[in-house]
């Protein structure tokens, strides 16, 4: 995945850490499917899956979503994390649940942020992603 291995964490103090809930981790494609399939369940909109292989050495894809409501973006949020609970991929680690107006999930492998739809347009995390960052792009936004 990157700097670290597989099913371990950083921790606060800066020592790694096996985690048994992560040492038997699906690889990205799974956990990307199931949380696709949770997000879908939940009706949650607008549904975008980036690709992050190459860019960033934290995950492999993030996925962005929209809740209509405050309501609706901590139900989607829950359920998510209940399922991938559920399917065996431990703890997840949230973010923003209290006010759901932007909730955080780090999947591990899959970073999930959904947002109430003002939010979302404002922060605009898929513009800011999605951006090709390949040498020749560089070059040429450059001349």
């Amino acid at each position: 995945m990157g700097a670290l291995k597989a099913g371990y964490h950083l921790r606060k103090n800066g020592d790694l850490s096996l985690s048994a809930n992560n040492a038997s981790r699906a690889p990205a494609e799974n956990i990307l499917d199931l949380i696709l399939s949770s997000l879908e369940d939940d009706k949650a909109q607008d549904v975008v899956s980036i690709d992050l292989n190459g860019k960033t050495a934290f995950a492999d894809a993030m996925v962005v979503a929209s809740g209509r409501s405050q309501r609706h973006v901590g139900a989607i949020a829950d359920h998510l994390v209940r399922n991938l609970k559920d399917a065996g991929h431990g703890r997840c680690s949230i973010e923003g649940l209290p006010t759901c107006d932007w909730v955080l999930i780090d999947a591990g492998d899959v970073i999930v942020h959904v947002f109430r739809p003002d939010v979302r347009e404002f922060y605009k995390l898929e513009k800011m992603w999605s951006v090709d960052t390949t040498p020749d792009t560089a070059n040429q936004v450059a001349l």
